[in-house]
């Protein structure tokens, strides 16, 4: 008896002394304190980590992932100091997004009070499956959704949404719809017997192919339709794989129509791709109708210029901004065309991952999606908002839904317009200065938004006819190749660079897009994206100044 006493006095004061590594349950000013303290300990430890380069630390990435693979399970208990100073030093090698010398990809910083509400949920654990366990970070998905269903042009009292787990998941939920859409709802409970047809652009995001693969109909239904020089998806080629699909007697589930392709910022054509789509159920007299699905993960915040007066332009952006956002807007403005948006807040909402919205247009749809409660018999007995009936996550955080709302309430239209305004005359700046050099082509001057892609040829080689040849004469095949080595040779030039604490991060593509011949390599290409309020003409002259001494320095050697 008296070891039980000893035993259960010792387990007593090891959860005594556990309880302070929580935030308290009630005010206490003493725990409190220590709760801020630490994550301010957290704060300033990272903040060290901070010098010159875009990258947190030294820069260099030692990662050492066979040891990790021999990791074991502590037996002890540490302390927090320990473990935040652990934390700290897993920061290393971070990118800084919102660093000038950062142009990596659409990747933004996110807003301070998006990163409180990233803490709220750390804090209290909301899980939207119900507002049972979420409390006003129910409100918080429901308000979001309102306020960027009235944005993009849904009517608010018909549509809804919800917040899933990333761009792809957005992509998942447009296409199971418009799969139950064709099975009347039966897939849910019976599963798909039948080949049925997903169309995506050939350079839309690769996550349309786990999406194909993960719903169950395979890749293989999974039709590529080319794309323009534009990197827009092709109408006659969408046509014509439509109508042979339909004319074969296969049904087409979805329509995926990109609105800001993430390697060149190509734009669909979505009110076209609608119309098509509408003239086909009536020329073959189809009994569903396919489900078009807009992936504007990127391309939804140029929404906020829908009601921009340019002729004005209260916000003083130059003539070239200005035409770059309205050709861009031109597509964007169509987006209530869509029977489902994907939106992304972690990439042109500075908000912080995961912060992804699948927006619809008939919320009624969702019940395409629903199982009854009585399957779930422990969940949804109070309350009165209860997603979870209709989505494929049982855990759904509620950090996305606030962190969204925050940066919606923070920066309103004008903040939207500012920064995403921003971006684009940097870029556009960029432009302008990378085609004042022959050896330099641009290859995606013909679309208007943050990021761009560009090729260096070696002295000698005619910048414009060499890209012509790469993408139309097989015989250049071989040259395509070495213009391909060539370039990632100065993109690791510029690399090495950076790690010294000079010039710009960019990143790199292998495949800006393929060569229009059979069995045709790819062509890839240097690219920045830039996304941070502090890039600046500095910045962007650094880019360019880069670029042509990694040049000049491959010439010497």
């Amino acid at each position: 008896m008296e070891v039980e006493r000893k035993q259960r006095r010792h387990y007593s004061d090891v959860l005594d002394h556990l309880k302070t590594y929580f935030p308290s349950p009630v005010s206490d000013p003493i725990m409190d304190g220590y709760f801020v303290h630490s994550v301010s300990r957290f704060l300033d430890q990272v903040d060290g980590l901070k010098s010159a380069l875009p990258l947190l630390g030294s820069g260099v990435k030692n990662s050492h992932y066979e040891a990790s693979q021999q990791a074991v399970f502590p037996e002890g208990i540490s302390s927090v100091e320990e473990v935040t100073g652990m934390l700290a030093d897993y920061c290393q090698g971070m990118t800084i997004w919102s660093h000038p010398s950062a142009q990596v990809n659409v990747i933004p910083p996110p807003t301070i009070p998006s990163i409180t509400a990233f803490i709220a949920a750390a804090l209290y654990n909301p899980n939207i499956i119900s507002d049972e366990y979420s409390g006003r970070f129910s409100e918080a998905e429901i308000q979001s959704i309102a306020m960027l269903s009235g944005l993009v042009g849904y009517d608010p009292q018909q549509s809804g949404g919800l917040f899933t787990f990333g761009g792809t998941g957005t992509i998942l939920y447009g296409c199971k719809l418009g799969i139950e859409k064709i099975l009347g709802g039966k897939g849910m409970q019976e599963g798909i017997r039948e080949d049925i047809k997903i169309f995506s652009s050939d350079v839309s995001h690769y996550s349309r192919l786990n999406v194909a693969a993960w719903l169950g109909l395979g890749m293989k239904n999974l039709i590529a339709v080319p794309s323009t020089s534009n990197n827009e998806m092709s109408l006659s080629a969408l046509e014509d794989a439509l109508r042979a699909t339909l004319n074969q007697g296969h049904k087409v589930a979805v329509i995926i129509a990109t609105l800001g392709t993430t390697d060149a910022f190509g734009i669909d054509d979505l009110a076209a791709i609608v119309h098509l789509r509408d003239c086909l159920v009536d020329e073959y007299r189809l009994d569903y109708v396919p489900h078009v699905h807009a992936d504007a993960v990127i391309g939804w915040a140029w929404a906020v210029f829908r009601d921009y007066d340019f002729d004005d332009n209260p916000l003083g952006f130059h003539a070239r901004t200005l035409r770059s956002l309205t050709d861009s807007l031109e597509r964007i403005d169509s987006l209530q065309m869509a029977d489902s948006i994907g939106i992304d807040l972690h990439k042109t909402g500075y908000a912080p991952y995961i912060s992804s919205v699948f927006l619809i247009k008939d919320r009624s749809s969702l019940a395409l999606l629903s199982r009854a409660p009585e399957q779930m018999p422990y969940l949804y007995q109070v309350g009165h908002y209860h997603p979870g009936i209709y989505t494929l996550e049982c855990s759904r955080s509620g950090a996305g839904a606030l962190a969204t709302l925050a940066s919606i309430r923070l920066l309103g239209k004008k903040g939207y317009r500012v920064l995403i305004g921003h971006n684009v005359e940097m870029a556009e700046m960029l432009r302008e200065r990378l085609e004042r050099h022959a050896c330099i082509y641009v290859l995606n001057d013909y679309n208007y938004g943050p990021v761009t892609l560009f090729r260096i040829y070696p002295p000698g080689v005619d910048a414009g006819e060499a890209l012509r040849r790469e993408l139309n004469d097989p015989d250049y095949r071989n040259q395509l190749l070495e213009h391909n080595r060539y370039n990632r040779r100065i993109f690791d030039l510029i690399c090495e660079r950076v790690m010294q604490g000079e010039g710009v991060l960019l990143s790199w593509t292998l495949a800006y897009r393929y060569a229009n011949y059979p069995e045709a390599p790819a062509i890839a290409a240097l690219k920045s994206f830039i996304m941070s309020p502090w890039t600046d003409l500095k910045a962007i002259d650094s880019v360019v100044d880069q670029v042509m001494e990694a040049r000049e320095q491959i010439a010497c050697s």
